[in-house]
């Protein structure tokens, strides 16, 4: 059973208690929750049956009833009429959008449409299953996501490398005797690309068992505050400092590879020019100290290197993955237990189609930037839009994204949304994006949608499952995310509004169980389709592809055995699976790509330009997730608010008093000093997300905040993968004006 109906005492309403797994961050951490007779939500403990999470919460998911019964989450459809916003029927808001992207199209073309994908497509199941459809039905190169501003380098790294960009090693958190963490805050994100459930609790359970934790971060982050050891670096030099590191494994002959790679000789010659000497004045590492790690990460009985947002949004941010791997490599902690390993998810992996990772197939029109995953860098988008051409994009699709606040230089972006013909938006709120949308469609609340996380369950530290039924039921007329989204599909691949949404998730299904039965070695080679359509169970559609996704799989589970365990079930800990993953032409791991050793020459050259007096970064906080968490009550005030850190240094010697102007080559803000000796001179340090203007949400525009991205250059890219640079941004700060 997935929830219990119990009695409170002196009620004449029974309360339920059901389980789910908290759709906010990527911990997928197991809830608890208890609902009154009225469908409210009462209480959200941690579960403490979850073999993954036992128990473990966070303010976050401790919040999940006041997120998911918002009063100012849209509940119907919205149309723009003449300036003003109308509430109008479901068939009134599809026709519309029939209406307006069909005109797009026919006037100037698919290539004239784009869309983007926000980050909590990751959180639900409709999300990840039709944004595919959706980005092919609408035929456009103009494709966008999260991606492009987040985590990008990683995948255009280890396809490179590993030949499959979504084969993500992670750090092996349970078993690991040496940790070292870069750019990476998981204390207070509960981890990214890497899924833990009570990550701080993993942290000191390694250092408890006699393990080791070192952090280098720009600022002192709750996770460096429990580290055996925290080391400032200079924002954006991360580079420089494993390039120190590979030096030294080489020069100390401490390297151990046990893979079959190619390259060896090239990584060796790449880091003749990066002794730890050299890059110590540039990163503000010592040198010695950063031979000190090549040591510790060589003679640990097993070590991982681990590095996440922090230094994928700098301007090196691939060149830094590839060097994370490639020590993981040389110290022989690569695929194997204690290093970083790959989880085997419990659903089958259609992305991973054998061929090896290509990028560049197309380019963005004005810049020229190069495809990688699908999709163009969202540093391009404003600019796709506001030059005059063919293929100028007139029409765009968004989904659950405020790229308004999230996008580098957003002002520059929210300028040019207000030039498009057309604009429809999949999302629960009227924000700082939607607001220069036609057609709002918000999906039903978060307890209304089954959930099965497809993505982050592909990068847990152990092998897990979980699903979680619909809590709440829908509304009579109220259309599920799948149907909404499917519907989108249909509209823009001329099907008009009225055409059945069943029609495409069955094609979906078709097409899955048909290469089901008909691939070599498939556990389904040589059955029948049809009759394998007939077995699977789901209440609606998305439920169904799972259950065929969990049969094609290796564990060969099925819904009905998820919905029978609530809690979870524990798969065991990572195996070593390198081998059924590398699809590289020669089969074994490059540890000197091309693409990457050209970009060598670029950070050689870093080495004897003067550094910024002042640079910009970001941070997470514990109670915050990007730009759409900030309108939860419980979870405002304390260390939840948008302030500036400064070292109380700089605070003295640029004479700063409680405000302070920012500015840098894209715009300016003033922002509220909070000094703290717990962030190097010379960085200050503004949170992700906030800046709050023009939105009907009440909590967050009482307490607004400034966008970060109003500073963030959008012309500033990695260039080996076009992801956005949010961190080392060269930025002046002076007292702010009375």
């Amino acid at each position: 059973m997935t929830e219990t109906a119990t009695w409170k005492t002196g009620s004449a309403e029974p309360t339920r208690t059901a389980y789910r797994t908290c759709p906010i961050c990527d911990a997928v951490c197991g809830l608890r929750l208890t609902l009154d007779g009225t469908g409210k939500v009462a209480s959200v403990r941690g579960d403490t049956e979850d073999p993954f999470g036992k128990g473990y919460i966070c303010p976050k998911g401790a919040s999940l009833g006041q997120l998911d019964e918002d009063p100012d989450r849209l509940r119907a459809p919205m149309v723009r009429k003449d300036g003003e916003w109308h509430e109008v029927t479901w068939e009134e808001a599809f026709a519309t959008v029939d209406r307006g992207l069909t005109r797009v199209i026919e006037s100037h073309g698919r290539q004239a449409t784009a869309a983007y994908f926000g980050n909590p497509t990751f959180h639900t199941m409709a999300g990840i299953l039709f944004r595919g459809p959706l980005a092919q039905a609408l035929g456009t190169p103009n494709v966008f996501s999260a991606s492009s501003i987040d985590q990008l380098p990683k995948h255009v790294a280890c396809g490179l490398m590993l030949g499959d960009a979504m084969s993500i090693a992670v750090p092996d958190l349970d078993r690991t005797d040496y940790l070292l963490v870069l750019g990476a805050n998981p204390v207070e994100s509960h981890g990214s690309l890497c899924a833990a459930p009570d990550f701080p609790g993993r942290l000191r359970a390694l250092r408890e068992r006699g393990g080791r934790l070192v952090v280098v971060d720009p600022r002192r982050t709750r996770t460096a505050a429990v580290a055996d050891e925290h080391l400032f670096v200079r924002p954006g030099t991360d580079a420089h400092l494993l390039f120190g590191i590979v030096h030294a494994l080489f020069a100390e002959d401490l390297v151990t590879v046990d893979l079959d790679v190619e390259g060896l000789d090239e990584l060796r010659r790449l880091a003749i020019d990066f002794p730890p000497h050299v890059v110590a004045p540039v990163c503000g590492v010592a040198g010695d100290v950063i031979v000190r790690l090549a040591r510790e990460l060589a003679s640990a009985p097993s070590a991982a290197v681990y590095t996440r947002v922090g230094t994928c949004t700098t301007e090196f941010g691939t060149v830094i993955q590839w060097l994370v791997d490639a020590i993981n490599i040389l110290t022989g902690n690569f695929d194997r237990p204690g290093g970083v390993m790959f989880t085997r998810p419990a659903t089958a992996e259609p992305w991973r189609t054998g061929e090896p990772f290509a990028m560049g197939r197309w380019r963005s029109r004005v810049r020229g930037l190069p495809e990688a995953l699908g999709e163009l860098p969202l540093a391009v988008l404003a600019e796709e839009i506001e030059t005059p051409g063919d293929g100028q994009v007139r029409a765009l699709v968004t989904v659950a994204g405020n790229p308004v606040l999230s996008a580098p230089n957003g002002t520059r972006l929210e300028r040019a949304l207000r030039d498009l013909e057309f604009m429809v938006c999949v999302d629960p709120y009227l924000n700082e994006t939607t607001r220069h949308a036609d057609v709002i469609l918000p999906p039903p609340r978060m307890l209304q949608m089954p959930h099965y996380d497809f993505l982050l369950l592909t990068v847990t530290v152990r092998n897990y499952a979980r699903f979680s039924p619909a809590i709440l039921p829908l509304e009579p007329g109220r259309p599920s995310e799948g149907e909404i989204m499917a519907r989108l599909v249909q509209i823009v691949s001329g099907q008009g509004p009225d055409a059945d949404p069943e029609a495409l998730s069955e094609a979906m299904l078709g097409g899955m169980l048909t290469a089901a039965v008909t691939t070599p070695g498939s556990p389904y080679e040589g059955q029948d389709a049809t009759e394998l359509r007939a077995s699977l169970d789901g209440e609606c559609p998305e439920e169904r592809i799972l259950d065929a996704m969990l049969r094609l799989a290796p564990y060969g589970l099925s819904l009905a055995e998820l919905r029978a365990r609530p809690h979870g079930i524990d798969l065991g800990a990572l195996k070593p699976r390198l081998d059924e993953l590398l699809c590289t032409e020669s089969g074994r791991v490059r540890l000197a790509p091309l693409p990457l050793a050209d970009e060598v020459v670029r950070l050689r050259e870093r080495l004897g330009e003067p550094a910024a007096d002042m640079v910009l970064i970001g941070r997470r906080q514990l109670r915050s997730n990007n730009s759409w968490l900030h309108n939860v009550p419980t979870l405002t005030g304390g260390s939840n608010r948008c302030t500036l850190h400064v070292n109380p240094a700089d605070v003295a010697r640029l004479g700063l008093g409680d405000r302070a102007l920012v500015r840098s080559a894209a715009g300016e803000v003033v922002a509220d000093v909070e000094p703290t000796e717990s962030i190097m001179p010379g960085v200050v340090s503004l949170p992700h997300g906030w800046g709050h203007a023009g939105t009907t949400q009440g909590v967050a525009a009482g307490h607004p905040g400034v966008n970060a991205n109003a500073l963030t250059d959008d012309t500033v890219v990695d260039p080996a993968s076009g992801n956005a640079v949010f961190n080392g941004v060269p930025v002046v700060v002076e007292p702010a004006a009375a």
